[in-house]
């Protein structure tokens, strides 16, 4: 179901470009790539690649996965690596193969798995790169696929920093025998998802090559997608081309200079945009679009990371 749109000043924009109409160059210096991390490297050690392939000065991916596990690691190009840290805290997804001490009764395992749906205490494990204190994260879904033996096969969708080794620990707890993960694959980031584009290393090597030495773009622009696509998850508000200059240059947001809005709340992460759907900024707001359509004057969104050039 899509989020509720308050329109306040229906207008069609003027200024910028639509995103999707952005030249290769322009992707490579402000894009994001979806990528099949393999295992053996660190995340970080993944985007040290991703920034050697294309010559840039940064590239940052949004959450860390140990060398040994695969999956979607996005990674925010030149520009656009300021995105990362709202990415930090969106959702993710696992497949994980957990390995039983002893094997139990499936029906044992599936009592056991449903105590660990909703919000459970974890602290991080030993070699982790946050402070070792227990917090409570959320668990979202939690999807048995198969079980053979001693080794259960699970897809679960968590909050952000989640640790699925101590989660796997935790169950071997519940059931008295014993657990490890034995092998793990992170299916979504967020927005990104393995069905979203998701390309190697490889293939971004090729499709730089084929950019530089034969002037043949069409690999590229599989590859990197704009910044946009990272927001499907925040709620956005639209703003007049009239406002686009002072927020451009780190201004709040003000009611007058919003044409359209979603439906978010006090305090919400809001992402700022032109008519022609690109980035203008982040910020949080500072009342609920209720409010927002329903008064004349005052700042709506308090911007904490401007995106746009200055016009």
């Amino acid at each position: 179901m899509q989020p509720l749109i308050f329109i306040k000043k229906a207008a069609v924009g003027e200024f910028g470009k639509l995103p999707a109409e952005r030249t290769a160059e322009e992707l490579v210096n402000y894009g994001i790539v979806n990528i099949d991390k393999p295992k053996g490297p660190t995340s970080h050690q993944t985007s040290d690649y991703v920034k050697k392939i294309f010559h840039l000065s940064k590239a940052g991916h949004s959450g860390t996965l140990d060398p040994g596990v695969t999956g979607v690691q996005p990674i925010a190009l030149g520009k656009a690596t300021r995105i990362t840290q709202f990415l930090l805290t969106a959702p993710k997804e696992y497949v994980c193969l957990m390995h039983l001490h002893q094997q139990v009764a499936e029906e044992t395992i599936r009592e056991a798995i449903q105590k660990f749906i909703g919000k459970i205490r974890q602290r991080p494990p030993v070699k982790s790169a946050v402070k070792r204190v227990e917090r409570t994260r959320e668990i979202y879904e939690f999807e048995i696929l198969e079980i053979k033996g001693k080794d259960v096969l699970f897809r679960v969708k968590c909050q952000a920093g989640t640790y699925i080794r101590v989660l796997c620990h935790k169950i071997g707890e519940e059931l008295g025998v014993g657990a490890h993960m034995a092998e793990l694959r992170r299916t979504q980031a967020g927005p990104f998802t393995e069905q979203d584009n998701l390309v190697t290393l490889n293939d971004l090597q090729d499709a730089y090559h084929f950019y530089k030495e034969e002037n043949n773009s069409k690999l590229l622009f599989h590859c990197i997608q704009p910044i946009e696509n990272a927001l499907k998850h925040i709620s956005k508000c639209w703003l007049l081309d009239t406002t686009l200059k002072s927020v451009s240059h780190g201004r709040d947001v003000a009611i007058p200079g919003i044409s359209k809005l979603e439906n978010f709340r006090k305090g919400e992460i809001v992402a700022v945009m032109t008519l022609k759907e690109e980035l203008v900024a982040i910020g949080e707001a500072t009342m609920s679009a209720v409010e927002i359509n329903t008064q004349q004057k005052g700042i709506a969104v308090k911007v904490k990371k401007v995106f746009m050039e200055p016009l």
